[in-house]
């Protein structure tokens, strides 16, 4: 096979020996070399994010061209990449701004194809640049490229202020869809949406089609159209919950429709007359993911799936492009990231659980597949843990999916400890993918249970909605109800068991050790929540304060009668903790605030309970730093070594 120009631009690193000691921490903690890679629209250069936590950097590679121009972007988060035309680049980045309250802010890099920063969109709009976040929502194509972006207004009152940095009393804002110019960054005005408008949807000449409004005093999600981009918003869906929202998958011009999850099934609603279709033959409802064609917005494909994505293609090309490619990466899951406008040129992420992703440029005209790039160089030929998918039954009957990875190596018979790690949301799930932190606790000698407890997305609408007032109830049941399955097999010592998890999977796994004392010989919680209570008022649940993702967590919280609170947060059941508890949290967490383990390590240290407390310096919720994501690896080796030792 022929090697393009471009996998020599030293994203690759030379194959290695695997050793019979495992990687270092550092291997698995580093942030991805490769964050996010798109083709040309014509097909002739390749953007690529990466670098390093340090120095991210935007790559643009010429196929069959030498030379990689390369643009120092310092030490900021990488967050996406996608391009403007075929002449400019949009580079969107995040970083930590210190204004009183810590606020994480994106933008938009504008960068030329010789990799050159130009411009920030909208910067110079001082309202604007307010904004905690500018979406980029589409790219027009007809006519000279045009960013269609979120911009802000002062007008009226603002319901949505929880996304912006602005807290004065005298001045109320409204989201704003702008057309931005790539070349200058400025943008205009296309269209002002209400106190309660969250985003748009647009065609490509730049006309608003679709808006999505959040009621949050209400509770209710509307979508507006405008049928051919003409005449007045017009009302053409509603749901009655924050989680409704769920089931508006966005709008489509190549149909004039919306996509909507009604139960399992998918359907287009047409925005001219609100006829509805079904759409495939693959069920899931909001649990489906949808592909779209960025050039022309189609819908190209329903993906749905339990242990690994299947892929119903509506787009037979499209999905002879992927077929393809799946027979090249048996085992392997194939993502197609982005294509040339002429589908001659594809881009893939390609990964499995024990085989870290590597970027790949597909020319079908060729008959090439050629490497661009790996998220984890260091672990390039290194032995991982086996990744097997297995269900068991929960105490009420409930089938419950999990992943099971073993330790490399591992011998039948031999029953290594094991580490329970849930995943955060709580509705969200574990992919079959890459996992940094189940494969380096795997290489240390311990097999990962990675339950998809109830509640968990991916699989059904009923199975979602079980998890709904069950945080410390039935979901972390079903964490231990596995252990009892592995341990009925003979897999697993029921006596040899940690809990670790971050974010909701942290709550988890302070629960585990507060409300289920018996179940654990420790804990270890990164970025986890320990109080309910506290944090409904860390997240604004007091009248004046209406961020609709916070009002969603309160209806999958439930009843929240001060009884329940209490019985279900950890921290108020701190006295009950019998093993060593590992806290882990970063002091620029803008969605878990780092008082909820600072809550849990006083209430420990109040009731003479073993445990240790680690701040992350400059971290934040996601562990995008290598340095910090090293330190939080090297420390749960050093915690679960102590009291789950592997020999």
């Amino acid at each position: 096979m022929r090697r393009v120009v471009l996998a020599s631009a030293a994203f690759l690193a030379a194959a290695t020996v695997a050793r019979a000691a495992p990687p270092p921490a550092s291997a698995f903690g580093r942030a991805p070399a490769v964050v996010d890679a798109e083709i040309s629209p014509n097909g002739q250069r390749i953007a690529i994010l990466g670098g390093t936590s340090e120095q991210r950097v935007v790559s643009i590679a010429t196929i069959d061209q030498p030379g990689l121009p390369i643009l120092q972007l310092g030490s900021v988060e990488g967050v996406g990449i996608r391009w403007a035309g075929d002449d400019f680049v949009l580079a969107r980045i995040a970083f930590w701004e210190n204004d009183g309250p810590g606020y994480r802010v994106e933008r938009n890099v504008v960068v030329t194809a010789q990799a050159k920063a130009i411009a920030r969109l909208l910067e110079a709009d001082t309202l604007s640049r307010a904004l905690t976040s500018q979406p980029v929502y589409r790219v027009t194509s007809e006519g000279r490229p045009q960013a269609m972006v979120r911009g802000l207004v002062e007008r009226g009152s603002m319901s949505n202020s929880w996304d912006t940095r602005l807290k004065r009393k005298d001045e109320d804002f409204v989201f704003t869809l702008m057309k931005a110019d790539p070349a200058t960054g400025k943008g205009v005005m296309v269209d002002r949406g209400t106190p309660d408008t969250v985003s748009w949807a647009v065609d490509a000449q730049g006309r608003p089609r679709a808006r999505l409004d959040v009621d949050q005093l209400n509770h209710r999600v509307s979508v507006f159209g405008k049928a051919g981009g003409k005449g007045q918003w017009r009302m053409v869906w509603e749901g009655k919950s924050f989680a409704s929202r769920r089931h508006y998958f966005g709008y489509s011009e190549a149909t004039d429709s919306i996509y909507l999850g009604h139960g399992d099934t998918l359907v287009a609603r047409r925005l001219s007359d609100g006829a509805e279709t079904p759409v495939g033959k693959t069920s899931g409802g909001p649990s489906l993911r949808l592909v779209w064609d960025e050039h022309t917005d189609a819908l190209l494909g329903l993906s749905t799936g339990a242990e690994k994505p299947t892929i119903e293609w509506l787009d037979a090309e499209v999905g002879a492009a992927h077929a393809t490619l799946t027979r090249a990466f048996k085992g392997r899951d194939v993502a197609l990231t982005s294509w040339s406008r002429d589908r001659s040129r594809f881009l893939a992420r390609v990964s499995a659980p024990a085989s870290p992703a590597v970027w790949y440029l597909y020319d079908r005209g060729r008959k090439e597949i050629s490497p661009i790039g790996e998220e984890y160089p260091e672990l390039n030929g290194a032995e991982l843990g086996t990744t097997r998918w297995i269900s068991y039954k929960a105490r009420d009957g409930l089938d419950i999916p999990a992943y099971l990875t073993l330790p490399p190596g591992a011998r039948p018979g031999v029953k290594p400890p094991l580490v329970v790690l849930p995943h955060g949301g709580p509705t969200s799930r574990d992919e079959y993918d890459f996992d940094f932190l189940a494969q380096f606790l795997a290489t240390r000698g311990y097999a990962v249970l990675q339950p998809q407890f109830r509640g968990s997305w991916g699989f059904g609408a009923a199975f979602e909605a079980a998890g709904k007032g069950e945080w410390g109830g039935k979901m972390q049941t079903d964490l231990q109800d596995g252990v009892l399955a592995l341990a009925k097999e003979g897999q697993v010592d029921p006596g040899r068991v940690c809990i670790v998890g971050a974010s909701f999977g942290g709550y988890s796994a302070l629960a585990g050790a507060a409300l289920y004392p018996d179940a654990y010989r420790c804990a270890a919680s990164i970025a986890g929540i320990s109080d309910l209570g506290q944090l409904q008022l860390d997240e604004g649940l007091t009248p004046g304060q209406k961020n609709p993702h916070i009002e969603e967590l309160r209806e999958e919280l439930g009843a929240t009668s001060s009884a329940r609170i209490a019985a279900h947060s950890p921290a108020r059941n701190a006295a009950a903790v019998e093993v060593p508890v590992l806290l882990i949290h970063g002091d620029q967490d803008n969605v878990v605030d780092i008082k909820q383990s600072e809550l849990m390590v006083e209430r420990l240290k109040a009731a003479g309970k073993p445990h240790e407390f680690i701040v992350l310096k400059g971290e934040n919720h996601y562990l995008t730093r290598s340095a910090t994501r090293t330190q939080t690896l090297e420390a749960l080796e050093v915690f679960l070594a102590k009291h789950l030792p592997v020999n």
